[in-house]
């Protein structure tokens, strides 16, 4: 199937199994506030509105160069800080349904360097974990360079997470891997997957 789709942007960049990841910052780097977005279908009426039969989460694990670990998400209303660590910021989140613009979380970008490793996920609070039906999309949006999109495809039904990307530091700039590795459990399942190595505890938002 051809990938030379009439109208297509070419500003954008898709991760995908042939060809899994990309430079997002170069060493000395300094960009502004990168969002995330996720997006996701909720069937042939209302595309990219979100069904009300499933409540989808975006979130990440972080690590920052500092050592400090934790989670960006809203349960637990651990909706994160811009200007402080981990200088990662989840909007509001939306439970009604109604919005068509999924969820969005902020990174800053300003000092890349405080960061080691961010795990991006999304996460079915409620509802069947149908991730085919959800066709799910994540596409972060750099203030320079182009916008990286990530698709979850390839879903495995039942699952209850989904790791979408991995942005890791090296000491050579920022990456962003392709990871769309569903995982049977919650965070704390996430953390095992990854070895991210932090003490988990029940919560609700």
């Amino acid at each position: 199937m051809s990938n030379e789709t009439p109208g297509v942007n070419r500003s954008k960049v898709t991760l995908s199994k042939a060809t899994p990841s990309i430079i997002l910052t170069k060493p000395g780097d300094q960009q502004g506030t990168m969002r995330v977005n996720l997006n996701w279908s909720s069937g042939p009426k209302g595309f990219f509105r979100r069904s009300k039969a499933v409540d989808l989460d975006l979130g990440c694990l972080y690590e920052l160069s500092s050592g400090a670990k934790g989670v960006v998400q809203a349960i637990g209303n651990n909706f994160g800080s811009l200007q402080s660590e981990p200088f990662i910021l989840l909007e509001g989140d939306d439970r009604s349904g109604a919005s068509a613009s999924g969820e969005n979380m902020h990174i800053n970008l300003a000092r890349p360097e405080v960061f080691r490793r961010i795990l991006i996920f999304a996460f079915i609070y409620e509802g069947v974990p149908n991730w085919a039906a959800a066709d799910g999309v994540a596409t972060l949006y750099p203030t320079s360079g182009p916008q990286i999109e990530v698709r979850l495809d390839s879903p495995v039904d039942g699952a209850r997470s989904c790791a979408i990307a991995l942005l890791q530091n090296q000491g050579t700039g920022i990456t962003v891997h392709r990871e769309v590795n569903y995982i049977n459990g919650a965070q704390s399942a996430l953390d095992e997957a990854y070895n991210w190595g932090m003490t988990w505890h029940a919560a609700r938002k």
